[in-house]
């Protein structure tokens, strides 16, 4: 304290020394949290990205896997769909049945492991995001752009497509009745469906 100055102007004085210092050091924690949350948030970022990269590697070696396995399924497939069901050998039968079940057991492993079948009835609309059209014919049972036949299953993959399904479809002025739409999980049922029938056509002869 100078020989100029009253007690009360050093109190004073004192008082905004330490108001300033308070006010720098609030600046400091709110730079300070302000880095703490970049940080948290980088963090998580990372996390997540991490988290993501190891699904999608996880996914992709369960794809080739299931990839592998396709034409396994297509094998029994058409063999329960050829089998002679009407014959009279037991052998014969127990083996169909045997065949039947090795064909449901390894469909139950791809549902289990997240291995969907495309297998659109006939009639539904094709979706070229999932089918693949191979042939168009005219038809009077199934409406222009609708699935006639399923040549060959399609798979997909927790939603990542693995093989499209292999459809006939219905070709322009096919005078087959149309399939009722079916509604998308969450969408309104009540709204009007715009989307044409048909669509363009990965057309293969």
């Amino acid at each position: 304290m100078t020989d100029e100055q009253t007690p009360a102007e050093d109190v004073a004085f004192e008082a905004d020394d330490a108001s300033q210092e308070i006010e720098a050091l609030k600046l400091e924690v709110a730079a300070l949290k302000d880095q703490a949350l970049r940080f948290a948030a980088e963090a998580e970022n990372t996390k997540r990205r991490a988290e993501r990269e190891m699904n999608d590697a996880r996914a992709y070696a369960i794809q080739k896997f299931a990839r592998d396995l396709l034409g396994v399924a297509d094998n029994l497939s058409r063999a329960t769909a050829h089998s002679p069901r009407e014959s009279q050998d037991a052998a014969v039968t127990n083996f169909i049945i045997g065949v039947e079940m090795t064909e449901k057991e390894l469909q139950g492993a791809f549902e289990r492991n997240g291995l969907k079948k495309i297998d659109p009835a006939k009639g539904e609309k094709f979706d070229p995001h999932l089918h693949q059209a191979v042939m168009e014919q005219p038809s009077d049972e199934v409406a222009a752009g609708g699935v006639i036949q399923v040549l060959q299953a399609g798979y997909e993959l927790m939603g990542r497509l693995v093989r499209p399904a292999m459809v006939a479809v219905a070709a322009k002025g096919s005078t087959g009745a149309e399939a009722p739409a079916e509604p998308t999980a969450g969408a309104n049922p009540y709204a009007s469906n715009g989307a044409d029938t048909g669509g363009a056509f990965d057309t293969k002869a």
